[in-house]
C-alpha cells in the first residue's frame, strides 16, 4: 500500500508540475502576443485618409520595421468594402487581383474578412484580426509544452512570436499543424487508425489556410502504414496497414474538397485566382529566397535576361522542392527499417526544410511554421540560436534595406545584413533537413499501452 501511495503521490505531482508549467508558457504566450501587437500598431492609428489607411503606415513601415500584411492589405482586396472573398472577383492577365479575390487559401480568406467586420479603418482591422489571431497562438503554446515540456517556451517566449504573430495569417495554421502531431502523439487510447485519420483532417484544415500543412500528408500516411510507433521487444514483422492509410488519404482529400467546393462552386473565378496569383509570383528582391540573392546574378539585367531568370525557376525550385521531399522520405524509411518506427514528425520538418529552402517565396514570417519542429524535435539549441539570429537579419534588416532603398540612402550595410539572414538560413535549413529526419522527439514519451494480437488492426491490413 505505501508503494501505491507513493506512485499515485508521484503521479500527483507530475499531474500538477505540468499543469503549472502550461499555465506559466500560455501565460508568457499571451504577454508575448501584446508585445507583438504593440510593435505592428506602431504602424497604425489617426489621422486616416478617407479609405482608412493610417497616414503613419506608409512613413514608418520600413524604417521603423512595423509593417504587416494584415494593415497593407485592408486595401486593395476590397477588404475595406467588407466584401467576402472570393465569390467575386478574379485576376488580370498581369496579376492583378480583383474584387474579392485575395492570395490565400479560402480558411484564410475567411479569416480575412472576419478580422473586417466592424472595422473601419486598417488600425481596427489590424486590432480585430490580432484578436482572432491570438487565441490560435495560445493554444499551439499549450499543444507545445504538453508535447515538448519547457522547450514549448521558444515558441511561447521567442523573438519570432514577436515578430510576426501579426504579420501574416499564420498563427492557424500553425495551429492546425501543431494539432495534428498533438492528435497522434498524446492521445494514446485511441486507435492508431483513429489518430490518423483525426490527423489527416487537421492537416487538411491546414492546407486550406496555407497550403504547407498538406505536405506533412505523405508522412503521416507512412506513419499509419507501418504500425506507428513499436517497441523494440516488438520489432516481428508486420504486415502494413494499408487500409488504414488510404483511410486517413481519404480524410486529408474529403477534408480540401469540402471546405473548397462551396467557393469553387459560388465563384469560380474568384476561388481560382488564388492560385493562378500564387503561380505568376515571380522570385524578386521582396521574395527573400536564394533563387533571387543567388541564381539572379548569374543572368543580366535586360528584360530577356529576367525573362530566362523567371523561367529557370519556374523549373529549378519545384523539382528541387519535390526532390528534398523523396530525399526525406527515403531517410525515414531507411530508419523505418532500422528502429521498426517512421519518424514522420522528424520527416515532416525535413520537407518543410526542403520547401523553405527551394521554394520561389521565403516571406519572413514563415519561420513561424518552422519554430513547433525546432520545439518538437531534439536538435541543437546552437543551431537554433544561429537560426534565430539569421532569421532577424530577413525580419529586421529587409525592411531597413527597403527604407534605404526608398530614401536614397546606402544600401550597403542593410543588404549585407539581408544577405547574411538569406545565406546563414539556407545553410541552416540544410544542416535542420538532416538533424530533423533522425532526431528524436524532446520531452516524456510514454510508451503506446499494450497490444494484444486481437486488436492490432493498425498493423494488419483488412480486406
Amino acid at each position: 500500500m505505501p508503494t501505491g501511495l507513493a506512485a499515485s503521490d508521484r503521479i500527483a505531482g507530475r499531474v500538477t508540475r505540468t499543469a503549472a508549467l502550461s499555465a506559466v508558457v500560455v501565460l508568457l504566450c499571451g504577454l508575448t502576443l501584446a508585445l507583438a501587437y504593440l510593435n505592428k500598431a506602431r504602424c497604425a492609428g489617426a489621422p486616416f485618409a478617407e479609405d482608412g489607411r493610417s497616414s503613419v503606415f506608409d512613413v514608418l513601415k520600413d524604417s521603423d520595421v512595423c509593417y504587416s500584411d494584415i494593415q497593407f492589405l485592408w486595401l486593395g482586396r476590397d477588404i475595406d468594402n467588407h466584401v467576402f472573398p472570393y465569390i467575386d472577383g478574379g485576376i488580370t492577365e498581369d496579376g492583378m487581383l480583383t474584387g474579392g479575390a485575395v492570395e490565400y487559401p479560402v480558411l484564410s480568406g475567411v479569416l480575412m474578412w472576419l478580422g473586417a467586420v466592424g472595422a473601419h479603418n486598417d488600425a481596427e482591422f489590424l486590432l480585430h484580426s490580432a484578436l482572432l489571431l491570438a487565441p490560435f497562438a495560445l493554444l499551439t503554446a499549450w499543444l507545445l509544452v504538453r508535447l515538448s515540456g519547457r522547450a514549448a517556451l521558444l515558441w511561447a517566449a521567442g523573438p519570432p512570436l514577436v515578430l510576426y504573430a501579426f504579420h501574416n495569417w499564420e498563427l492557424p495554421v500553425v495551429c492546425t499543424a501543431v494539432a495534428a502531431v498533438y492528435v497522434v502523439t498524446a492521445m494514446p487510447r485511441y486507435s492508431l487508425r483513429t489518430r490518423g485519420i483525426l490527423a489527416a483532417v487537421l492537416l487538411g484544415l491546414g492546407f486550406c489556410f496555407k497550403l504547407y500543412p498538406g505536405i506533412f500528408v505523405l508522412p503521416l500516411l507512412a506513419y499509419v502504414l507501418t504500425g506507428g510507433r513499436r517497441e523494440v521487444e516488438d520489432l516481428e514483422p508486420a504486415r502494413l496497414d494499408v487500409r488504414g492509410a488510404l483511410m486517413a488519404a481519404a480524410a486529408a482529400v474529403g477534408t480540401v474538397v469540402a471546405v473548397n467546393l462551396p467557393f469553387a462552386l459560388a465563384g469560380y473565378e474568384g476561388w481560382r485566382a488564388s492560385i493562378t496569383f500564387q503561380q505568376l509570383r515571380q522570385a524578386d528582391i521582396t521574395t527573400n529566397s536564394i533563387w533571387y540573392w543567388g541564381l539572379r546574378q548569374l543572368f543580366g539585367q535586360d528584360a530577356d535576361s529576367e525573362t530566362a531568370f523567371q523561367h529557370a525557376v519556374s523549373i529549378a525550385s519545384p523539382t528541387l522542392v519535390l526532390a528534398s521531399f523523396a530525399l526525406a522520405m527515403w531517410l525515414g524509411w531507411k530508419r523505418f527499417t532500422r528502429t521498426g518506427t517512421f519518424p514522420w514528425i522528424g520527416v515532416s520538418g525535413a520537407m518543410l526544410c526542403g520547401f523553405l529552402l527551394f521554394h520561389k517565396v521565403h516571406s519572413p514570417q514563415y519561420t513561424l511554421w518552422l519554430v513547433p519542429f525546432l520545439v518538437l524535435l531534439e536538435v541543437p539549441w546552437s543551431a537554433i540560436g544561429a537560426y534565430l539570429v539569421a532569421d532577424a537579419a530577413i525580419g529586421i534588416g529587409v525592411f531597413r534595406y527597403f527604407y534605404s532603398i526608398g530614401s536614397g540612402t546606402s544600401v550597403d550595410l542593410m543588404e549585407n545584413v539581408v544577405q547574411f539572414g538569406v545565406w546563414g538560413r539556407a545553410v541552416l535549413l540544410v544542416v535542420f533537413f538532416f538533424l530533423f529526419a533522425r532526431a528524436l522527439p524532446r520531452g516524456f514519451r510514454p510508451a503506446p499501452p499494450p497490444i494484444s494480437r486481437l486488436d492490432r488492426g493498425d498493423l494488419v491490413p483488412v480486406a
